[in-house]
């Protein structure tokens, strides 16, 4: 019994730090790594507990490796000096346009955002946007609604210029440049890539993570369904060619964002929306939210740009 308890999350432990990811189910699997770290810390206790040292030991090898890529999650983080105007990003995904219309326009007139970025945006979608009158708010857009799951739109106080449409799989990634008031020019982009559900959709969900943007001088900011947590390869790779995920800066990363309405016993939830800043920038506030009608929580960054 002591073995049981403590080998599956130690081989868990060297596939999570390996640098190799397995395709399905594992890419799905690998999203409940912090729920594995839970269970490996108590799969130890217990073998130490029936005192089967052996056991013990190789289940303190598992919380070793796991705590530490974890639990920074829960504690937050410096920030750069930076000294700039602020950048506040709403994200939401609509569930093939079916969030409530109402309720996004109460968001956006309670928090105030400069860059609103929507996954799942349909045409009809906007079109009720349109008659809330989303446009007097955020006046500027590049919007690429689409049938189904794979449109996107980035709405914007400040006048924006459209970026090339980022598509993999039928799923669009919205881009444009913001030209903040403050004489900053900053890279949005509206983030989905496909969903690695089932066998075979890991090249299109990994080509989708691999075609953000990344180098160079430019600020950026990527906000939205990333279908990832800081658990998945790709996640890993984004932040180390220098953007910072806002949950993780301010201690909120453990807070889940799909499924909206999900249980520990059912389903438990897991942390697949982000909002990541350019390194540069200081995350001021960060906040998931609540959205009738989507299966996602939208979430909401303040930023300080540099």
């Amino acid at each position: 019994m002591s073995w049981i308890a403590v080998v599956p999350f130690t081989l868990w432990a060297a596939v999570r730090l390996s640098g190799f990811e397995p395709d399905w189910p594992w890419v799905p699997v690998v999203a409940y790594t912090p729920y594995a770290t839970v269970a490996a810390v108590a799969g130890g206790v217990l073998a130490w507990v029936l005192r089967r040292r052996a056991a013990g030991t190789v289940g303190l090898v598992a919380v070793l490796a796991l705590v530490p890529a974890v639990l920074p999650r829960a504690l937050s983080d410096g920030n750069p000096q930076a000294k700039g105007p602020v950048l506040r990003v709403l994200a939401a995904n609509l569930l093939v346009g079916q969030a409530d219309t109402a309720e996004l326009m109460r968001l956006v007139d309670r928090l105030r955002p400069d860059v609103l970025a929507l996954q799942e945006f349909t045409a009809a979608s906007m079109e009720r946007l349109d008659e809330a009158g989303v446009r007097k708010v955020l006046p500027h857009a590049v919007t690429h609604p689409l049938p189904g799951v794979g449109g996107s739109a980035v709405y914007a106080r400040h006048p924006l210029e459209a970026g090339p449409l980022i598509k993999k799989g039928g799923f669009g990634q919205a881009t444009a440049w913001l030209k903040h008031p403050g004489g900053v020019r900053i890279e949005v982009v509206s983030v989905h890539p496909c969903a690695p559900k089932r066998y075979g959709r890991q090249p299109c969900w990994q080509a989708g993570l691999e075609a953000l943007p990344r180098g160079g001088d430019a600020l950026r900011v990527l906000a939205g369904d990333f279908n990832a947590t800081l658990d998945h390869l790709p996640m890993r790779e984004l932040l180390a060619a220098g953007y910072r995920d806002a949950a993780d800066v301010m201690g909120k990363g453990f807070v889940a964002t799909w499924p909206q309405n999900g249980s520990l016993v059912q389903s438990p939830g897991v942390t697949i929306d982000h909002v990541l800043a350019d390194s540069r920038m200081a995350v001021r506030a960060f906040e998931v939210l609540s959205l009738r009608r989507t299966d996602h929580r939208p979430v909401f960054a303040e930023l300080r740009l540099p």
